[in-house]
């Protein structure tokens, strides 16, 4: 039996920044082995879960699930007196990182702490500022000739913490965005072994979001989905959040708005939620989502692709919290969906007057 939960922990513990994600490309191969027909992966890193259609239509059709699986990350900058000064990856907030335990990934994984100038010791006009990356320091607790042996610039560091069990079904833990999204087309592959569905599923765990959407780049060139779902996280309401831009935990996935998603797409998206009675929320996007969906909807000729998003709290930190229900909601969401595509379904959202302009063009 597929237990989500145990899946989750072992994804978000697991450590790989962008460009690095091998060790979840390796738990994903493992866990994916009886939820798929077969695992392929791409000549970025991007892994492949792939589920044949039991009843295939005809022509073939393919759909394709992204959701990333790299996290944000630091970067070793200079190694001095022992100390470890930073470079960050992607969108590690400094805030934060003061005081956290982390993992240098140099000759062999060391434990460590971000330090930084005691209060003691700083200006008063420093005190009011949160410190730069410039000014925090890893400390592993070695001699320095040891350190310089063991560490180089260049080095990983990722942020070293377990997820933590909060009230109700509300787990904190690092990398939820956007390995909960990765749970949740997991959860989709198992709802999918009950079900008859007559289209492929792709369901991709790409790399390199977090720095440009590399990976969806090359996944969906390499797919060549025929329509594409992208799942990632949004932010969840909390103090100090305007309120339209959040959306609520346990409310289940929101369901993007605008110009990077094919809105009959999302109709026949929300017409399932409604049969099936799973809880969705609106996501207007005004623009660019800052998603995978963006690099998939314009891959080769073009994608219809669609943006479903987990809320959570406290983006981009070591203690992101989400609740369990939102994920299970998405991934039973996406495998409905998949159910109830047909033959025709490209057809039914097609754009208006594309299909007689294509008659038009085609010679007699």
């Amino acid at each position: 039996m597929f237990d989500l939960k145990a899946h989750l922990k072992s994804l978000v513990e697991a450590h790989g920044p962008s460009g690095h994600e091998g060790p979840i490309a390796d738990l994903l191969r493992n866990d994916w082995a009886d939820l798929t027909d077969e695992i392929d992966q791409d000549g970025l890193g991007s892994l492949i879960g792939v589920k044949r259609a039991t009843e295939p239509a005809d022509p073939p059709r393919r759909i394709m699930l992204a959701a990333h699986m790299d996290e944000i990350g630091l970067m070793v900058s200079d190694v001095i007196d022992g100390f470890i000064t930073v470079h960050r990856i992607s969108g590690v907030d400094n805030r934060v990182m003061l005081a956290q335990p982390v993992i240098v990934h140099g000759k062999q994984p060391l434990p460590g702490i971000v330090a930084s100038k005691p209060p003691h010791l700083l200006a008063s006009g420093e005190r009011k500022k949160y410190p730069g990356f410039g000014d925090l320091l890893i400390d592993v607790g070695l001699p320095a000739e040891e350190v310089n042996e063991l560490v180089k610039p260049g080095d990983l560091i990722t942020p070293d913490v377990e997820m933590i069990d909060l009230s109700g079904r509300k787990v904190a833990a690092k990398a939820f965005d956007d390995r909960a999204c990765v749970a949740a087309m997991s959860f989709c592959l198992d709802q999918l072994r009950g079900m008859r569905h007559s289209w492929d599923v792709y369901a991709a765990a790409t790399v390199q979001e977090e720095t440009g959407y590399q990976g969806a780049t090359v996944a969906s060139y390499k797919i060549q989905p025929d329509i594409a779902i992208a799942l990632d996280v949004t932010f969840a309401e909390q103090p100090g959040v305007d309120q339209d831009s959040t959306a609520s935990m346990n409310g289940g996935p929101a369901v993007g708005i605008g110009p990077n998603f094919h809105d009959k797409l999302r109709d026949k998206l929300l017409e399932t939620a409604k049969t099936y009675e799973i809880k969705t929320q609106d996501d207007p996007i005004a623009g660019r989502s800052g998603t995978d969906a963006w690099a998939i909807q314009v891959s080769r000729e073009g994608v219809p692709t669609l943006l479903l998003s987990i809320p959570i709290r406290n983006m981009h930190s070591p203690v992101e919290t989400l609740d369990m229900a939102d994920i299970e909601r998405t991934g039973r969401l996406l495998a409905h969906f998949i159910a109830g595509l047909d033959a025709d379904f490209m057809a039914a959202i097609d754009w208006p007057g594309l299909a007689d302009l294509k008659t038009a063009e085609t010679p007699a």
